[in-house]
């Protein structure tokens, strides 16, 4: 068994000289603001009028016309203050680099991105014109100068008051790009078959990191050529109550679109969404500019008029276009067409389009198995600098082997034990479901047994056919209770108030299942009224699906008042066309408003871009029990800690609730919810798990709590229908998204929400007060609306709300912090294996090392999880992604098609509790282990109920689920990609449509895995 993990993680050595750096740097024009913002606002309304200069669009140009500058973002104002804070430099240099942007360079881009700031078509408006041409001639009298800065420190920092790192704003830019360039110095990486060479790619300002990535490689499987590159993103992190910050290295893949459809002859782009291209050019961009290695950075969206793709104007390539000929860019047709003629080596601007999930399956593997991670990470170390050294290797924590809970899901062997654990696992189901059924109002008999309801909303015969027999395997029901003399014309002429009823009868309760066809266009796309322009008949259309479902449901005895399960059939979201006419969002709403939760269960399809039909028993099994979860069915792991724990400990779970900028709705909300869950005594794991209910101020069931998130998703058509002429950042109907602003009506002033959160907050805490809690957070959800939780203002043992000052924890709170793979904060990592063998994925409950016979101090407060992978992704740790070898018949083969899977490296950082400095002040009976309470969230990953372990503790993965209810739902087969994410594909930065994943809020995706890609949240 593995001892030590390590991780590919660096830091300044303390007793090291620090390291330091000479630049040039150039100051942002601040003094010609005022004249840049008369233009930006020209035509503009007072109400609508902006303070900033938007210069995302200009940074991302200089990232590519001049490789060498690292582009600083101009600061903006805190929430509620007045003008920006001073700005050290706007752009840096290293001091050794010739000028980036000689002669007239840098006036030409200005004059360009000038003409990006007004109105479309200046030439076209005389006022305007006159404008543009005042500015550009006062901005180009008075530019700024470079000027020397000598001695800056990459990575000393300044300490917090609770003893963390605090960097500067330039160091997370500063310090990543130097190690960057210092790796571009290395001799290529060898591997067997070839040499590995990278180059840097563009960076916002706001990307806070480096990347490099390989040249494009391709590899024969399944008789086609596929292709992909390597890469390496490097970030600077902090660790709460660590003084030292963190350099870390992530690899993953990055798999490029080569393949065009036989029916259109192009590639297959998404639908209405921006594809990014990498492009590399043989000569400068201009005349004068410096010639760069450098990839470009340009994006392909589809026209609103026509079936034609173009290159996106608005953004960095379209400066870059108006700048340069018109023959450095590839025609987009030729580029879609023949995509491989434009990779690798040749003539003219090399192209690469980079693959999304949404074009449909890719050959090559998505990530790299911790072997070949190491043997990569090896070798960027060699560009270290002197005194940065890794930082030390966790070592095995308290609990035996792995850390599992006492209740830990079994490994059946061979048929019989399996059928015994089934039978075993649907017992435990039936179980929880009668005690929920009797506790929390969902029976719904008069008497005796309890008896529960379920409803099947069907489309299909196949399916029907399947999900019951899959309702029965789940609960473990005796036969299908189809000998009732049903017949297929019996199911199809079932009717609400009238459904074909089955029902099961078992020692613990009844079982109904009600099954009704889905019928009257109820399960079909939804109906967009073309009178009606922008996002107002989407809100229109939604409005009117979610009152005929109610009103079915209800018509078939549906009761709000007892909540119940619906298990709904529905088309793969490649038929609804137009976008927004998918009706999930508004099936989800309108079964809520009768009372119904709901799973849904994508219609089997041969359909070669679907092609489903063959796992679908598989898949309504998995949509049974989710929906069973969304019950309150839940098993709760048993923690191995004994009298380290209080009595009585409860978990309570936060989570803010976000709309994604892509939902139907398309408007920002954040909204914060709390999951508790309560052990039963005297169960075998079994939990009651509750919602809290703001406005009624208490706790209520889970299902009652998830009905009534539905009303904090309300749609007002009104808000919806807001006419492009009238949203500011909308010029001649082409929408701006950096200027894009959101109605008045709607609660965006962060400041404002991160009140709102404290309040919610005080008044939960003020619910648990006289019993043992630990509240349990994640860093990269909640941090931006409960500053407390960031790194850099945490105090170990203290709690602040709101404007209050920081003060000590209630006697029986406990406050824990996750943080995942998201951002790539949580390091990529690897067991350490004996000298020969390949190094590993050991599950465990990880800690820092301690001297021998020594005990760990209560202020280790930082542990880590890994957990085992499933018993299908059985990937050897070796696989090599990258090599070609010569088989025994004499032809090259490689195992790029092979897909690899990491555990996600989950941080438990214990921020408060009561250790025995602080417990003689409490009424705690005894004082808190930091480790204990760590190693009980690492055992809540491991959910008995789950067949694999959780991406986070299982209370804050309960209250991640709710957010479908406020959120966009995700169906059986959107969760099937996340799955695939969330299990597979640790593809660090790779593919197109990627970094939208999160599995930590999908139950079908809720798998412990690192696919590397930012979250939502």
């Amino acid at each position: 068994m593995y001892q030590e993990i390590r991780r590919a993680a660096y830091q300044l050595a303390g007793s090291a000289t620090p390291w330091t750096a000479d630049f040039r740097a150039l100051a942002f024009p601040e003094h010609r603001q005022e004249g840049l913002l008369e233009l930006h606002n020209y035509g503009r309304t007072e109400e609508s009028r902006h303070k900033t200069i938007p210069t995302r669009r200009l940074d991302s140009v200089l990232q590519t016309l001049a490789p060498d500058v690292i582009v600083r973002p101009r600061p903006r104002p805190p929430i509620g203050a007045g003008p920006l804070p001073a700005e050290d430099f706007w752009l840096y240099v290293p001091a050794d680099t010739p000028d980036p942007l000689p002669g007239s360079t840098l006036t030409q881009l200005l004059d360009t991105w000038m003409r990006t700031l007004g109105p479309q078509g200046p030439d076209s408006d005389p006022g305007l014109r006159a404008l543009l041409l005042r500015t550009s001639a006062e901005l180009k009298r008075e530019l700024p100068a470079w000027e020397a800065v000598h001695g800056v420190d990459l990575l000393s920092t300044a300490v917090t008051m609770g003893g963390t790192a605090a960097p500067e704003s330039r160091q997370f830019q500063l310090a990543t790009d130097a190690l960057a360039r210092r790796i571009l110095t290395l001799d290529p990486y060898p591997y067997e078959g070839g040499l590995l060479r990278f180059r840097a790619l563009p960076r916002g300002p706001r990307d806070q990191g480096a990347e490099l990535m390989s040249q494009p490689l391709n590899r024969t499987i399944k008789r086609k050529e596929w292709w992909f590159s390597i890469v390496l993103s490097i970030s600077l992190h902090t660790t709460p109550f660590e003084p030292r910050p963190r350099l870390h290295l992530h690899w993953g893949v990055r798999r490029w679109a080569t393949h065009p459809r036989a029916d259109s002859g192009r590639l297959r782009l998404p639908y209405r969404q921006a594809t990014t291209v990498y492009l590399r050019p043989k000569t400068p961009w201009l005349p004068g500019a410096p010639g760069t290695e450098r990839y470009a950075l340009a994006r392909l969206k589809h026209e609103r008029t026509s079936d034609t793709f173009a290159w996106v104007e608005n953004d960095a390539a379209g400066i870059l276009h108006r700048l340069s000929v018109a023959g450095h860019f590839p025609g987009p047709d030729q580029l879609l067409a023949e995509p491989v003629a434009w990779m690798g080596d040749g003539p003219g601007v090399r192209a690469a389009v980079v693959h999304s999930t949404r074009m449909g399956s890719h050959e090559v593997g998505p990530g790299l198995m911790p072997h070949q991670r190491s043997q990569l990470t090896e070798w960027a170390e060699q560009a270290l600098p002197e005194g940065v050294v890794r930082v030390p290797d966790l070592v095995r924590g308290r609990g035996r082997g792995i850390g599992a809970p006492e209740n830990r899901r079994p490994k059946p062997r061979g048929d019989a034990e399996k059928k015994a654990e089934e039978l075993r696992a649907a017992l435990a189901r039936r179980t929880a479901l009668a005690t929920l059924a009797r506790m929390t109002g969902l029976d719904s008999g008069q008497g005796g047994l309890p008896v529960v309801e379920a409803r099947l909303l069907w489309q299909t015969v196949e399916l029907r056919h399947q999900a019951v027999i899959a309702f029965a395997q789940t609960l473990g029901l005796d036969g299908d209770a189809s000998d009732t003399g049903t017949t297929d014309q019996t199911f199809d002429e079932a009717r609400p108030g009238a459904p074909v009823v089955l029902q099961w009868r078992t020692p613990e309760l009844v079982l109904r299942l009600r099954c009704l066809p889905l019928v009257d266009g109820l399960g079909e796309r939804l109906s967009l009224d073309t009178g009606v322009r922008g996002k107002g008949r989407i809100a229109d259309a939604i409005s009117a699906r979610r009152r005929e479902l109610r009103a079915w449901l209800s018509e078939d005895g549906s009761d709000r008042s007892r909540p119940g399960l619906a298990l709904v059939e529905i088309a793969h979201r490649s038929t609804f066309r137009p976008s927004g006419a998918d009706p999930k969002f508004a099936i989800r709403l309108g079964c809520a408003d009768a009372g119904q939760l709901t799973q849904f269960v994508v219609t089997p399809s041969t359909d070669p871009q679907i092609k489903n039909a063959d796992n679908l028993d598989h898949r309504t099994h998995n949509a049974w029990l989710d929906g069973l979860r969304q019950l309150g069915v839940r098993v709760l792991p048993q923690h191995t800690l004994g009298g380290d724990l209080p009595d009585g400990l409860q978990y309570v779970a936060l989570w803010m609730v976000k709309r994604r900028k892509d939902g139907p709705t398309r408007l920002p909300k954040h909204m914060p919810v709390a999951v508790l869950v309560t052990p039963l005594p005297e169960t075998k794991g079994l939990a009651i798990v509750k919602g809290w209910d703001d406005d009624a101020r208490e706790w209520i069931p889970y299902p009652a709590f998830l009905l009534g998130l539905v009303k904090k998703a309300e749609i007002n058509p009104d808000a919806g229908a807001v006419r492009a002429a009238t949203i500011p950042g909308q010029r001649d109907g082409k929408e701006d998204e950096e200027l894009r602003v959101t109605p008045k009506r709607w609660r965006t002033n962060l400041a404002e929400q991160r009140q709102e959160t404290a309040t919610f907050l005080q008044r939960v805490l003020y619910s648990l007060r006289d019993q043992p809690t630990v509240l349990i957070t994640h860093a990269q959800n909640s941090r931006l609306h409960w500053p407390w939780l960031q790194d850099g203002n945490t105090v170990r043992d203290l709690l602040k709300l709101g404007h209050a000052p920081a003060g000590r924890l209630d006697d029986e709170l406990r406050l824990i912090r996750i943080r995942g793979r998201g951002g790539r904060e949580a390091a990529q990592w690897w067991g350490l294996a004996e000298p020969g063998k390949a190094q590993g994925q050991p599950a465990g409950f990880w800690a820092q090392p301690v001297k021998d016979n020594e005990r760990r101090s209560a202020d280790d407060r930082v542990f880590y999880s890994t957990t085992e992978r499933p018993g299908t992704y059985a990937i050897s740790p070796a696989l090599d992604r990258i090599a070609t070898r010569v088989n025994a018949a004499g032809n090259l083969t490689s195992q790029a098609g092979t897909g690899a899977w990491n555990p996600a490296l989950v941080e438990i950082a214990v921020l408060g509790c009561h250790p025995e400095s602080a417990a003689e002040d409490t009424l705690a009976e005894r004082p808190d282990e930091p480790e204990a309470l760590a190693l009980a969230m690492h055992q809540l990953r491991q959910a008995p109920d789950y067949p694999a372990p959780l991406s986070l503790p299982l209370p804050l993965h309960m209250a991640g689920l709710s957010q479908a209810y406020v959120l966009p739902m995700f169906t059986e087969d959107e969760a099937a990609e996340r799955e695939a994410a969330a299990q597979g594909a640790d593809d660090s930065s790779s593919d197109e449509g990627a970094e939208g994943l999160d599995p930590d809020l999908s139950d079908a995706a809720g798998l412990s895995a690192e696919p590397d890609q930012l979250p939502l949240s």
